[in-house]
């Protein structure tokens, strides 16, 4: 759009001052008119000032499927009767004619409100049956009116509140706020909270908190899209944001395809619900226009901190950043920019921190609730080359470093993340959580890291020399390497049994397989104390076979099996092994 389209004033009042909503024939957009707006009234043309980008907030988000610019692509679909935006399409971002039950709260006239006030809430689906009608954060007074509980549409005036000026804003169900700045927050609080993926190789050896950085390096094919799919579906998270930026139609299609087939339970509730009810997905495919795709990262972590100021824990995943920074670097070259590292804008670095400085854990404003936004961004660097400016400007950033491997892909090992090279710097913020609920889980976390770090300098010693020639606490350590690589790193998406593993399932698993480790290995070191020949790993095997075969299909458990049932078979097996080595 020029800078001198001409639009039509549709709402005049006092709070008409900055960001009065304008519209133009194939188009919806908030601007600044004037620093004055008396003698202005609904119909007058205006002409367009340039305004920063901005998002509906409000009822009717979740479900819906936006571009990076929040325009409603199913509504456009509906209109245009085809699947690509038409020129001049004109669609609001959410439905201005859907009438909702509005439930007012306690607030009453003559009391004072600032942002982030609860005024009352709707009834938006089951999965967020209370979704909270809040004081806009730019908007603080006293409430000189407020409607009562009934039926009322967006563009009712639910509430009026009149600032330190005499000035009287109007508060509607949703309200707009700019993409790139931050809603404000009244503290930002320690994450001490799992992220819970439900994949064991992430819940245990690199665990996240909610309110988390989370980054996803690794090549065409290694599976980034899978994770945060997976992530989305199956983490513990109430809301969920996903962002296609960038990636190819085909990956878009297969989300837009499985999410609204995946269906969760309410307590107390026997009919299914789809879990599309708590997601939001912003498409913005490879073939959308540059500047949206630039902007749509900006408009989903927007979309984010709305539902983190209702007092939700928010996962936002962004597939994939390293589209986002072309985007970036092809709008920086049309502005005639110096570039820097391998043609992107020297400000790379600072865009990125910018964006993901908006995860964390948080006291919302105003209501005195707790939320979060955790951001898991997938970064695709070109050839897997971890080098890459975006993947390494994004490890200086995030706290959590999820590392694919294309080779451990080609072996059809998923999650394909290398225990080698991926870390997380949270674990001591969940220390205290794990304290309370599992003591020894870190403790056995930190064990099966020491027997794959020890397994790499193995093999390469049993290359060199032979498996025969190694001592028998190491021969043990290679086949419980083993048993962790395969049977407990490894996870199949498709199955019944293993597409996502409760934390009691994995701690449980990981208990076990340690247990059977340290009663082999003390054996096998009295053995060795005593100069019993006869003690041997090989040896020691034949006879507790069918516990070590058992460490091995504790991955068939049900994982929508009860806790308590879970807890009582791994501990008839705990108490079975502790008896096979003592009758040794």
């Amino acid at each position: 759009m020029s800078g001198s389209s001409m639009y039509e004033l549709v709402r005049v009042g006092p709070d008409s001052l900055v960001g009065e909503i304008i519209k133009l024939v194939g188009d919806t957009v908030s601007i600044q008119v004037y620093e004055d707006t008396s003698g202005l009234t609904v119909g007058d043309p205006v002409i367009r000032t340039g305004a920063p980008l901005q998002v509906e907030l409000g009822p009717g988000i979740m479900g819906s499927i936006f571009d990076g610019t929040q325009r409603p692509l199913t509504t456009i679909a509906q209109q245009g009767g085809g699947i690509f935006i038409p020129r001049g399409v004109d669609a609001q971002a959410l439905d201005h004619t859907k009438k909702w039950q509005y439930t007012a709260g306690s607030l009453a006239v003559g009391d004072m409100v600032t942002g982030g006030c609860i005024l009352g809430y709707v009834f938006e689906n089951k999965l967020i049956p209370k979704h909270n009608i809040l004081v806009p954060p730019n908007v603080s007074g006293t409430l000189t009116s407020i409607v009562k509980s009934g039926e009322y549409t967006l563009d009712d005036v639910i509430a009026q509140v009149q600032d330190k000026k005499g000035r009287v804003h109007d508060v509607r169900m949703s309200h707009y706020w700019p993409v790139r700045k931050a809603r404000p927050v009244t503290e930002k609080l320690a994450s001490e909270q799992p992220l819970l993926t439900g994949q064991r190789v992430l819940d245990s050896l690199f665990p996240s908190v909610l309110g988390g950085t989370c980054a996803i390096p690794g090549a065409f094919g290694a599976g980034k899209t899978c994770i945060s799919q997976a992530l989305s579906k199956h983490s513990n998270s109430q809301c969920i944001i996903y962002i296609g930026c960038g990636e190819r139609g085909n990956e878009m299609a297969e989300v837009l395809q499985e999410f609204p087939e995946l269906v969760t339970h309410v307590e107390g509730d026997p009919n299914p619900v789809s879990i599309m009810n708590r997601t939001c997905l912003v498409a913005n495919t490879s073939n959308m226009p540059v500047a949206a795709r630039e902007a749509s990262i900006y408009t989903g972590i927007t979309l984010a901190e709305y539902f983190r100021d209702q007092g939700m824990d928010v996962a936002m995943m962004a597939d994939s950043t390293s589209r986002w920074a072309e985007a970036l670097r092809e709008i920086s070259g049309r502005l005639g920019e110096m570039p820097g590292d391998a043609g992107y804008p020297a400000y790379l670095a600072t865009r990125l921190a910018q964006f993901y400085e908006r995860a964390g854990s948080v006291t919302c404003l105003g209501n005195k609730k707790h939320g979060s936004v955790t951001i898991v961004g997938a970064v695709s660097p070109a050839g897997g080359d971890f080098s890459d400016p975006v993947t390494v400007s994004t490890l200086s950033i995030v706290q959590v470093f999820w590392g694919l491997d294309k080779k451990l892909a080609q072996k059809k090992h998923f999650p394909s993340v290398n225990w080698n090279i991926s870390f997380t710097k949270y674990e001591r913020a969940l220390q205290q959580y794990y304290n309370k609920t599992n003591p020894d889980y870190l403790r056995h976390v930190a064990q099966f890291k020491q027997i794959l770090s020890e397994e790499k300098s193995l093999l390469e010693t049993v290359q060199l020399v032979g498996k025969d020639s190694i001592g028998e606490t190491e021969k043990l350590k290679l086949d419980i390497a083993k048993v962790i690589r395969e049977d407990y790193l490894m996870q199949n998406a498709f199955s019944k049994w293993d597409y996502t593993c409760p934390l009691v399932k994995t701690a449980w698993m990981l208990k076990n397989i340690c247990y059977f480790y340290d009663l082999a290995f003390n054996y096998l070191k009295k053995g060795e104390a005593n100069g019993d020949a006869k003690i041997t790993w090989d040896r020691t095997l034949r006879q507790v076979k069918p516990h070590f075969v058992a460490l091995t299909e504790m991955k068939f458990k049900n994982p929508e099996t009860p806790a308590d049932e879970l807890n009582s078979e791994f501990q008839a097996q705990y108490n079975s092994m502790k008896s096979a080595f003592t009758a040794l």
